[in-house]
């Protein structure tokens, strides 16, 4: 093993490594031990989503019940999170922390409040649109249309509660509207720099600077089609790292690859699913999701070991790898009102 190699091995063994977005099938019968490759990638966190604008109340709730219960059932593997500290315990005690995250509003049924609900079952990132307009924000492949007033109504509220507001998939006009309001940081879980790859889920150089403005971090995700190589490769995900590093700074990057774990034979797609309305082919896609190739979990220390190689201080790598994300969870995160409920409950016995 060469120098920097072994260096990158050592660092990437000790640093908080955060993806910041996974995706395994929405099914309830979903085995979520399958997030061992990650966890053997090296990963200290992820986010795993449990739902999108385009699937109905009742699956998103099946499939979040069903999670929950199995990060319980393996303590061995995983640290469900609650708050920040949470990741610091996985990291300590060489385990998987495990959070989820929810794609768009019209989950929440218009109502504001559905987002505390949310958070105090583990959702702690969510977006108001997955690529369409809704009732409250604008999709990335639709018209560009503003935050509606309810929309504003919930972003006030994903902030109450201390979730991420998290802009991936949303419209242009509605993003810069969201950081305007100033209520604090906001990510893009898992977004590349239109400059590199024009496709309107990137990222344009105004929303990447209002993000930075914010206090917020941009996850380069590894989804071919959003790259430079349409496979996914390790250099084109560092190529976007380098990009905005260039033009940001590195304590503004993060990851999140958007992986998609196997199907596992089941059949996650809600009735009557419509792939070229969620998928437009006019923006380029076949079927739905279908033929796109992206990074593996397991590209996690050749992302570490790329920038090293290119002389990233340490520094400045453990930033991109886990340490902005982590800060922002130490900020933002609050304990739910489950377990703020559990720990006075102790107090008074």
């Amino acid at each position: 093993m060469s120098a920097h190699a072994d260096r990158a091995a050592q660092l990437h063994r000790t640093a908080i490594v955060w993806d910041a977005h996974t995706c395994l099938p929405l099914h309830p019968d979903a085995d979520l031990t399958v997030l061992r490759r990650h966890h053997a990638a090296g990963a200290t966190f992820v986010s795993v989503n449990i739902g999108m604008d385009l699937n109905p109340l009742p699956q998103i709730l099946s499939v979040l019940a069903s999670f929950r219960a199995q990060l319980h059932a393996h303590p061995e593997l995983f640290v469900p999170v609650d708050t920040a500290e949470d990741v610091l315990r996985a990291k300590r005690e060489g385990k998987l922390a495990v959070a989820f995250d929810l794609e768009g509003a019209l989950p929440l049924l218009g109502r504001p409040e559905m987002v505390q609900l949310f958070y105090d079952l583990g959702v702690r990132q969510m977006h108001l649109a997955y690529n369409r307009n809704n009732e409250a924000a604008g999709g990335c492949y639709d018209e560009d249309m503003p935050l509606t007033p309810l929309g504003r109504r919930i972003v006030a509220a994903i902030y109450r509660a201390g979730m991420f507001m998290d802009l991936s998939h949303t419209g242009h006009r509605s993003s810069l509207e969201i950081m305007a309001m100033g209520l604090g940081p906001v990510i893009f879980s898992h977004a590349n720099p239109r400059a590199l790859k024009n496709d309107k889920r990137n990222a344009t150089l105004e929303q990447i600077h209002a993000c930075a403005q914010t206090g917020g971090v941009i996850c380069v995700n590894g989804v071919g089609r959003f790259l430079t190589d349409p496979k996914g490769g390790t250099p084109a995900i560092v190529e976007a790292i380098d990009w905005l590093v260039e033009r940001i700074g590195p304590e503004y990057v993060g990851i999140g690859l958007d992986y998609s774990y196997p199907t596992q034979g089941l059949d996650d797609e809600p009735p009557g699913l419509d792939r070229d309305y969620w998928w437009p082919r006019r923006e380029g896609y076949g079927s739905g999701l279908s033929g796109i190739r992206i990074a593996a979990p397991e590209q996690l220390p050749e992302i570490t070991e790329a920038l090293v190689a290119r002389g990233y201080p340490e520094d400045a790598v453990r930033r991109i790898l886990g340490e902005n994300m982590l800060a922002l969870a130490q900020k933002l995160w609050k304990p739910s009102r489950a377990e703020a409920g559990s720990r006075g409950a102790q107090l008074r016995s």
